[in-house]
């Protein structure tokens, strides 16, 4: 019998007893995104790459599955690595949000307050990630070295100044890049198949992308999980902060 991953499991219909976390606030029961606006920083996978390339085949693959039904895949487009969690709709308490903001702001206005805030904030050292496990939501990473995971560990740790706040799980945040939210459980019959799968793609990423390419972070707004409009583009080291407009003048 092939052993069972926890985190497949996690997603079996006998180890849940109610409906998904997000569903019905940020996709419906037919995997359409519904509205759920916030801000984020991220890095997007780079456009172009063999990283992008390997990680659209995964995401194909696991497209094709016959449980993919039961799954709201975002748009490729939207592919990134959260470096950040900012605010959103629906989360608006302590420690989710700045104390110094009442919590009936406009998240259009919060987007506008971080953005200002942003103007000056100074990139620090490039880093590198790899995927170290492949899930049917997605793709989980870490730090390439242990001077990539400081280095991740210090982008967060500026950035909650920043934003005033640190989530409850900000020391030990795991880095993921989302392909999908599950709308209905998995059954104990399908298990088998998608961890014969999970291990195949895994092994697959490994060897056509070690590394992941991903741009530098980014500010971003959004609408619903389908798109990140980049901001503030962030430089690396001594680079300077520059608006996405500004960055792509011709």
């Amino acid at each position: 019998m092939v052993p069972i991953d926890s985190s497949l499991i996690a997603l079996a219909r006998s180890a849940n007893d109610s409906p998904p976390r997000h569903f019905g606030t940020r996709y419906d029961a037919d995997g359409r995104f519904l509205r759920e606006p916030g801000n984020t920083v991220v890095s997007h996978v780079a456009a172009g790459t063999s990283s992008h390339d390997a990680i659209l085949t995964v995401r194909d693959r696991l497209m094709a599955m016959p449980e993919a039904g039961q799954f709201a895949f975002t748009h490729a487009s939207s592919l990134h690595m959260t470096i950040f969690q900012g605010i959103i709709e629906y989360r608006r308490s302590p420690p989710f949000w700045p104390a110094d903001m009442a919590f009936d702001t406009p998240i259009d206005g919060m987007t506008d307050h971080y953005r200002e805030k942003l103007k000056n904030f100074a990139g620090l050292s490039p880093f590198r990630a790899r995927i170290t496990e492949v899930t049917p939501l997605g793709l989980t990473l870490e730090g390439d070295s242990a001077d990539d995971r400081r280095c991740l560990r210090e982008w967060r740790d500026a950035f909650a100044g920043v934003f005033g706040y640190r989530h409850p799980d900000h020391d030990d945040y795991v880095f993921h890049i989302t392909f999908a939210y599950i709308i209905d459980w998995l059954t104990a019959a399908a298990l088998p198949r998608w961890q014969e799968m999970l291990t195949q793609q895994l092994a697959y990423l490994k060897e056509h992308s070690p590394v992941v390419d991903l741009d530098p972070p980014a500010f971003c707004s959004f609408e619903d999980m389908n798109h990140f409009e980049e901001l503030v583009v962030f430089g690396y080291q001594s680079e300077t902060v520059q608006s996405k407009t500004a960055r792509n003048a011709p």
